[in-house]
């Protein structure tokens, strides 16, 4: 763990001490690209994990914000694209580590998993004589983790399965609470740490963590895309890594959920779906159909209780069993869905620049 910890005073006047990654030393007020060297591949050729360090001219935290731990959760490589080219940067005080593609492997394959068949996120915290994801790992412990004060994650849903933006976090903690109130989605899941993930390990090392996730597996959503630059942007002000913007109003706090399920398919069949993602749904109200390809039988789905849709499945094929809508109980779910509706407006793209934080123009 880095010793530049919180932004106080103290913190900010002492001297940057120099900071190594993959061998080489990174000095303060300096941007460097750092290929880290990991299992290569079969072929002979070197395979790296590619990582972006900026170092401020004033002392401040060590934040790392990674993505693709699993290999076809893409939205969050282009969620750092975007935030490195943020101009705020030039004021940064401490240390940005971004991390695009931790799962290199599966990146390349288009694939959740290593070559395995392994999960790198129940693989933490690795081991230097293990299996390849083991290996991997290690890597990212020693190299990132262990070098850090704090850190995101960044997930999406499952292939033909997306997810709100939500942040996922051990809301027992303080430090953890407060960086996930200041990201600034409406939601917030307090969940509870899976053994041999990043967050689990984190967790252990004093490292704070969040998780964030939305959007789809294999496919850019530029709501979550930009909700997510936006978030880790409200994540850097409230460590004072950037500085704080003037605000007119306190943002409302984000709902915690009391707890979830996941609505099955009864039958298999053709699904036709009702509610969208973000949408409030009472107890026993029809989300979709499913239907036989002659469409003599149709059975409903409906919601089990009263709450907000924070995953669906994008696929309108179901097997009988399979996971077709993610419903989070919370306390004034209504108004909550209100909540989510203008935090989608206000992540959609300008009407007057077409631009987001980043000056980026909307992927269509």
């Amino acid at each position: 763990m880095s010793d530049e910890s919180s932004p106080t005073e103290s913190a900010k006047s002492r001297p940057i001490k120099p900071l190594e990654i993959g061998g080489q030393t990174i000095e303060a007020g300096t941007r460097t690209t750092v290929d880290i060297p990991v299992a290569d591949l079969y072929t002979h050729a070197k395979l790296t994990m590619p990582v972006n360090v900026i170092r401020g001219k004033r002392a401040g935290p060590v934040l790392f914000v990674s993505a693709a731990v699993h290999g076809d959760e893409l939205n969050g490589v282009e969620i750092i694209r975007r935030l490195l080219k943020l101009r705020g940067l030039k004021q940064l005080r401490g240390t940005l580590i971004a991390v695009p593609i931790v799962n290199v492997h599966g990146f390349l394959r288009h694939s959740r998993y290593l070559p395995d068949r392994r999960d790198l996120n129940r693989s933490f915290p690795g081991s230097a004589n293990g299996s390849v994801a083991a290996r991997l790992a290690k890597v990212f412990v020693d190299e990132i983790v262990m070098k850090s004060d704090y850190g995101i994650d960044l997930h999406t849903g499952a292939i033909h399965r997306s997810n709100l933006p939500q942040i996922r976090a051990d809301l027992s903690q303080e430090t953890v609470k407060r960086l996930a109130d200041a990201f600034g989605c409406p939601l917030l899941i307090d969940a509870g740490l899976r053994e041999g993930s990043l967050r689990e390990y984190a967790d252990r090392k004093g490292v704070p963590l969040l998780l964030y996730e939305a959007g789809e597996a294999l496919r850019f959503d530029e709501f979550s895309i930009r909700a997510g630059v936006r978030g880790i942007s409200n994540v850097m002000r409230e460590l004072g890594m950037l500085p704080k913007r003037t605000r007119s109003r306190t943002p409302q706090k984000p709902v915690v959920a009391l707890d979830s399920n996941w609505e099955r398919a009864p039958e298999s069949g053709i699904l036709r779906s009702l509610v969208e993602l973000g949408e409030y749904v009472s107890k026993d109200q029809v989300l979709a159909y499913i239907a036989d390809p002659f469409g003599e039988t149709e059975i409903e789905l409906k919601s089990e209780h009263a709450g907000i849709v924070i995953g669906r499945s994008f696929l309108p094929l179901a097997h009988a069993g399979d996971a077709l809508y993610h419903v989070a109980r919370v306390k004034g779910a209504q108004k909550l869905a209100s909540r989510v509706e203008a935090f989608q407006s206000a992540n959609e793209p300008d009407q007057a620049s077409q631009t987001g934080e980043s000056g980026e123009p909307p992927i269509v």
